[in-house]
């Protein structure tokens, strides 16, 4: 049987039926929109993350209170407070022949302070760090400079801001010299940092945040002596392995803990945190994507609904070609050519519409200066015009099937 007619009749009988066509396609417009969009957005979502955590360099290693098992977030990730990583570990492991792999390492605090500056006042993270951030992180200072080892240990109240914090506290001013109120303590502007436009992993955005020294900051803002975290610049991602046995073996030293079994602190390179995020946001896509799914299985039952109530309206259309001539057959590939193309062109224009409105989110997230990039992959083009046609196949065959069975002699007694 040529695919031509069947196709021409399904297409007459449809623009014949034009409010019924568009219920009928609907769901499966909503449904292949649906997984387009969450496809594209995941997929970008996920590239803007990794891109974040790549960004600060491939050469970290971290350095977290409390064990973990290797494959599972380390306890501090689970909001319990843990206080076993002191400054003075993270003066042993900066001690080039504890760690001979390092080539800097720095400590952090962070948290939120209220900070004023000339009747502005704006709540505000803040991280409590040491002088060698710029090189572990891989910032630049565009005004200014960044604080001193000296300054780091000796409560000195000095401040550097990231690129955003000084739009929004000097309006576009210069910030160097000025004094700015924190926790009712004065603290004095020396460096901006340049703008990064990306969240570090673990960190606060740079951006929108103020540096203070640690020793400062855990005096001052906190009332703390311990850490959050250590952060190690490998010399080479070669070395990361080696790297890592030896801070283990110097914290364990430190610590007095004989049995690895007993470790108070996790130490995870940037590799091991890209694979757990790169699982856990595949994880969370696919589930979304298993939910857009459903759509699709709504908008089937509705192809077969409507494809069912047709064979009743057209039971003397089917007779009719079976009294001059038509196969059971020829009516079955007829119904079934009908719902493979409602269910198909209803994908396409789902692509159409789901391709438009990733690339409509992308430009608004752009616009928030944000790296989102906007991702469209065949695969996902593919796999929409399959599952559609799949959707027509699976709830097309019943109807087909009812109508192939209607006799001559049932269509010349339907009224």
């Amino acid at each position: 049987m040529n695919l031509i007619s069947p196709i021409k009749i399904s297409l007459k009988y449809l623009l014949a039926t034009k409010f019924r066509f568009f219920l009928t396609i609907l769901g499966v417009v909503i449904g292949v929109a649906s997984v387009i969009i969450i496809m594209a957005i995941g997929q970008s979502a996920q590239a803007l993350i990794l891109d974040q955590i790549t960004g600060i360099g491939s050469n970290l290693i971290g350095v977290l209170p409390g064990a973990s098992d290797e494959k599972g977030p380390p306890a501090t990730a689970m909001g319990i407070s843990i206080t076993t990583l002191k400054y003075d570990d993270l003066e042993a492991l900066r001690n080039g022949k504890n760690v001979p792999e390092a080539e800097d390492a720095a400590g952090y605090v962070l948290g939120t302070v209220s900070a004023v500056y000339n009747g502005t006042d704006l709540n505000t993270s803040f991280e409590g760090t040491t002088a060698s951030y710029v090189n572990v992180e891989n910032s630049e200072i565009v005004s200014g400079r960044f604080y001193t080892k000296d300054e780091e240990t000796n409560m000195s109240r000095v401040a550097v801001l990231g690129a955003n914090l000084v739009e929004d506290l000097f309006s576009g001013t210069d910030p160097i010299g000025k004094v700015v109120k924190l926790k009712e303590q004065n603290f004095t502007v020396i460096g901006v940092l340049k703008k990064r436009g990306s969240t570090s992993f673990g960190l606060v955005s740079q951006d929108d945040a103020i540096f203070v020294p640690l020793k400062t900051a855990q005096k001052l803002f906190l009332g703390i002596d311990h850490l959050a975290f250590i952060r190690l610049k490998v010399k080479n991602t070669n070395l990361i392995s080696s790297a890592k046995a030896n801070i283990a073996i110097t914290l364990r030293e430190r610590h007095d803990i004989d049995d690895p079994a007993n470790d108070d602190f996790s130490v995870r390179d940037l590799a091991s945190a890209v694979k757990i995020i790169t699982q856990v946001t595949d994880v969370l896509r696919y589930f979304l994507l298993a939910i857009g799914t459903i759509s699709l299985i709504v908008g089937g039952v509705g192809i077969m609904n409507i494809m069912l109530l047709a064979v009743n309206q057209r039971v003397r259309e089917v007779g009719l070609r079976k009294a001059v001539g038509a196969k059971n057959s020829d009516v079955w590939t007829q119904f079934l050519i009908e719902s493979i193309f409602i269910s198909f062109l209803g994908g396409v224009i789902g692509i159409i519409i789901g391709v438009i409105i990733s690339g409509v989110t992308a430009i608004i997230i752009q616009s928030l200066q944000y790296t989102w990039p906007f991702i469209i992959s065949w695969q996902s083009i593919a796999v929409a015009c399959l599952v559609s046609i799949i959707i027509g196949i699976i709830f097309g065959i019943y109807p087909a099937y009812k109508a192939s069975k209607i006799s001559p002699m049932e269509a010349l007694r339907y009224e």
